[in-house]
């Protein structure tokens, strides 16, 4: 994935939650959930992108 690829969607993400968090009147603890939520899968989406959660896939939780 190119570099201007990720930049651009980590400004359209960060630009989306300024907005819900905005103009969306909701309490304040579901903005900070939703705010934990929308950092932690960008997070786990930039280490995917990097390679960096390769092994993750060959963890399974439960019986399969």
């Amino acid at each position: 994935m190119p570099l201007i690829t990720l930049i651009i969607v980590l400004i359209v993400v960060g630009v989306l939650l300024w907005l819900v968090n905005t103009y969306i009147p909701m309490d304040s603890k579901i903005k900070n959930i939703l705010n934990a939520v929308v950092v932690i899968g960008v997070v786990l989406w930039l280490l995917s992108v990097f390679g960096l959660l390769a092994g993750i896939s060959n963890i399974h939780v439960g019986k399969l």
